[in-house]
């Protein structure tokens, strides 16, 4: 049994566990048939030491072998082919990729012809889309008219830069998307509680983002610093890009908050693994 601890009186993710792999859906997701999804624990993998267990990156130093059999642990939890898994290659920019069959297997076995990519679209079935994260925020896209999916790592560099609005559009653009057919979801990611940040982080959003929602996402402290509420900002953009109130679900867990479930940077520093969003539609 998992012990984790949840951010407000009503629980919005979803605790599973299949063959030995525990993860997190959203009802929003599953309730509607067209996709397999989830948001990693660090449990149930086969990495050691600071990366135990279930690491999904191959660049922090974890054993390439331990990692690809996290890979395969997941595939098989999800129900899904690890050899048609696409991953992200993020530098916390706004780019999103569109993803075809030629993707299939990028980033798992074969090598990634593209970086700087922060989101992926796409409307292949049985084309798992990857992402990764260690306290920044995961974005769930499922149109369910087109059948047409987006994952996007929104940092606070992407959320200033409203990288689920950016989603939004590029799903419009390839697939014909209107936002208000869209579900979308703000996955386990650091709390307001959790996140301090200085003057010159705070100054962004206030650029960027009307005051009345500043008041909303930024709380400012006796010492000039700031506490950001990513959760709310994103909603927040979101909600701007045209996807309706009752089509977003929110997160309730914090990376930060259970260094036991998930893997943050906040908590843990560089040593670490890193968690991973995944996404795909059923074919």
């Amino acid at each position: 049994m998992v012990d984790f601890c949840r951010r407000g009186e009503e629980a919005v993710l979803e605790l599973r566990e299949k063959a030995g792999v525990p993860f997190f859906v959203f009802p929003l997701l599953e309730d509607t048939g067209l996709v397999s999804h989830c948001f990693s624990t660090r449990l149930g993998g086969v990495s050691k030491g600071e990366f135990s267990s279930m690491n999904f990156s191959f660049t922090r130093g974890d054993r390439p072998e331990d990692v690809m059999e996290n890979y395969s642990r997941m595939a098989n939890a999800l129900g899904a082919d690890r050899e048609r898994m696409v991953l992200s290659w993020q530098t916390h920019t706004t780019n999103i990729r569109r993803v075809t069959e030629a993707d299939a297997g990028k980033g798992i076995v074969k090598e990634r012809d593209y970086r700087d990519v922060d989101g992926l679209i796409t409307d292949v079935p049985g084309i798992t889309l990857v992402t990764f994260y260690a306290d920044c925020v995961p974005l769930y896209f499922l149109d369910p008219v087109r059948r047409a999916i987006g994952l996007s790592h929104s940092g606070w560099r992407g959320t200033v830069k409203r990288m689920g609005e950016v989603t939004v559009r590029a799903m419009k653009e390839a697939f014909g998307s209107e936002p208000e057919d869209i579900l979308a979801c703000v996955g386990p990611s650091i709390c307001k509680d959790c996140y301090e940040i200085g003057p010159e982080v705070a100054a962004e959003f206030e650029a960027e983002f009307p005051q009345e929602d500043c008041f909303r996402i930024l709380e400012k402290k006796r010492d000039g610093k700031y506490m950001l509420d990513l959760w709310t900002a994103n909603r927040i953009v979101l909600e701007g890009a045209g996807i309706l109130p009752d089509h977003i679900e929110v997160t309730d867990l914090c990376t930060r908050c259970n260094p036991d479930v998930f893997f943050s940077h906040r908590a843990m520093g560089e040593k670490r693994g890193n968690l991973c969003a995944f996404l795909s539609l059923k074919e």
